[in-house]
């Protein structure tokens, strides 16, 4: 009897015992896409895949528990630590890979604003890709708008900054995208960011310096041209240490 039409093939017994992640890297593949560690990959992961691909980063992070010699049937302390560790990676600290970009409201700029706004201090928490330790520190967004940029509210800047620093990221490459996505998002005549952070790979492994900050900035439009414009900015935020 043959299969109806109207009814869904059956699934291929080879494609059920296939990981979510060999999928979601297959789509990628197929459609050209890059997949480094602070790239978003959200418009190739199916509705119920982050579940599962969340249930196969804990079983990965078992088998690393393991060939650390834990005991964890025995040792209460980190019998459910290759979940836990799974749930940070995937729903909390890297998030920003596997969620697409918050919702933003734009308005015009009906009343033509053209002064010089600055958003900051915003706290920004990332992890540097080269070890995976924490990225700590804080962001100023300088805009200056013209009559055709959109509005949006301070809120949306802190939101956009959490959903780019949400993944593996080196701050020099960070910063950029952040002004990549704020000068799409509003289209200003100017767009300034300054980032300071502290980088634990450096000061909990390494040479163990605590008081060293990493500070980097990205300049566009006006603000590269302008330099008694660019002067302002920078003194207007508050001094850094």
């Amino acid at each position: 009897m043959k299969p109806s039409p109207d009814l869904p093939a059956a699934a291929d017994a080879t494609d059920e015992g296939t990981p979510v992640s060999v999928k979601i890297r297959e789509r990628l593949q197929a459609a050209r896409r890059r997949f480094n560690a602070n790239d978003n990959i959200a418009d190739f992961i199916e509705p119920g895949e982050l579940e599962k691909l969340l249930d196969e980063v804990t079983a990965k992070m078992e088998g690393v528990l393991d060939s650390m010699v834990i005991d964890t049937e025995r040792d209460h302390n980190t019998s459910n630590t290759a979940r836990r560790v799974a749930k940070m990676y995937v729903n909390e600290v890297f998030k920003g890979r596997y969620v697409k970009p918050p919702e933003i409201t734009e308005f015009p700029n009906a009343e033509r604003l053209n002064e010089l706004m600055i958003v900051g201090p915003i706290t920004v928490r990332s992890a540097c890709s080269h070890h995976f330790c924490p990225v700590i520190g804080k962001l100023w967004i300088g805009v200056m708008p013209n009559e055709r940029t959109n509005v949006i509210g301070l809120s949306k800047y802190a939101r956009l900054a959490e959903w780019i620093m949400g993944r593996p990221q080196i701050q020099e490459e960070a910063v950029v995208q952040l002004a990549d996505l704020i000068q799409h998002k509003t289209k200003p005549d100017g767009l300034a960011l300054v980032m300071q952070a502290t980088h634990f790979c450096m000061a909990w492994r390494g040479v163990k310096d605590m008081d060293s900050k990493m500070i980097n900035s990205v300049m566009r439009g006006v603000f590269l041209k302008d330099a008694n414009l660019r002067r302002e900015f920078l003194s207007l935020i508050p001094q850094k240490n």
